[in-house]
């Protein structure tokens, strides 16, 4: 009887295993959503629709782009989290999750517990950019002018959290200035008012502003990278200008749930990889102030793993206040 029961049972998980990897191995065999947690128009938004589009040709099946804005990004990620761990939810992650950890009291989520890294797929620098009547033509001339008017000049984010918040931040407190931080709904949401001199300045992706830079409406006064941007060649960093700290890292990346299997992963980012490897979308994404990296799992997770203690580091050597 034991013996009738232990094979019944042996039948099953059989039967269950080699479902499994027939699903795993027809997938995907209905629509995939990759959840976006910005606005329409930017570099996350952008990599997902292209990638999408690229995902859609290869497999035969619908990849639809959903944006869950809000939080900084955390809503997608929230979202993504809670997610059948199937493979058919997917999130375009900001580097920001690299931050949250140690800037919340209480974060919603553990990057390297509740998500699985797939691949990087896009990367840009961060530029100090400011209003153009404002006086200051270096960062050294508009920490002068901040530190002359105490509380009057401020700067956009995009929620906080986000690196845009956290490098207007760590600005206040490596230059020792008061400037006030406003909070929109992504980075595009702030540009009318920059443009229109109700914001001093932003910290945005480069991307995002590198037109208006060329067309001389806005100043760019720095690149808070560790180099120079291929882009925009001319502008200083940061840490040439005095501050060798400010450095704000940003790239947007493809996750899924954690406990998605190991071969929909491995499928997932074999495509990333083959459609990242466009030499006309990285021209193309080059001369945007993109980088397109399409990396292993293996080599995202040890970007997330090295970024996280950074950022502890950074958040307490400047002070930064936890957010509730």
């Amino acid at each position: 009887m034991i013996r009738r029961m232990n094979l019944v049972l042996a039948v099953a998980l059989a039967s269950l295993l080699g479902g499994e990897s027939r699903a795993q191995a027809n997938y995907p065999d209905r629509a995939v959503r990759i959840l976006v947690g910005f606005p329409a128009g930017g570099p996350p938004d952008l990599a997902a629709r292209y990638l999408a589009d690229r995902f859609s040709e290869a497999w035969g099946k619908p990849v639809v782009v959903e944006n869950v804005t809000g939080a900084g990004g955390n809503l997608a990620i929230d979202r993504a989290v809670k997610a059948e761990p199937d493979g058919y939810t997917l999130v375009m992650a900001s580097s920001a999750i690299t931050i949250n950890s140690s800037l919340y009291l209480r974060p919603s989520y553990d990057p390297q517990r509740d998500l699985v890294p797939i691949s990087i797929a896009v990367s840009t620098p961060s530029i100090l950019v400011v209003n153009n009547d404002v006086p200051a033509k270096t960062l050294q001339e508009l920490v002068a002018l901040a530190r002359a008017q105490p509380g009057k000049l401020s700067y956009g984010h995009a929620g906080a959290g986000t690196p845009a918040h956290l490098s207007g931040e760590l600005l206040k407190s490596l230059a020792r200035i008061d400037v006030q931080g406003v909070p929109y709904r992504g980075i595009p949401a702030l540009i009318p008012d920059l443009l229109a001199g109700r914001l001093t300045m932003a910290l945005p992706n480069m991307s995002v502003v590198l037109a208006l830079v060329r067309e001389g409406k806005l100043r760019a006064l720095a690149a808070i990278s560790p180099k120079r941007a291929a882009a925009l060649p001319e502008l200083p960093t940061a840490a040439e200008q005095g501050y060798p700290t400010f450095d704000v890292p940003i790239w947007f990346g493809l996750m899924a749930p954690a406990g998605t299997p190991k071969p929909i992963v491995d499928k997932v980012q074999a495509e990333t990889a083959r459609a990242l490897a466009s030499p006309e979308l990285r021209k193309r994404w080059g001369d945007a102030g993109l980088e397109a990296v399409g990396n292993t799992p293996g080599e995202f997770a040890a970007v997330i793993a090295a970024e996280i203690p950074r950022w502890v580091k950074l958040i307490r050597d400047a002070g930064v206040k936890p957010i509730e």
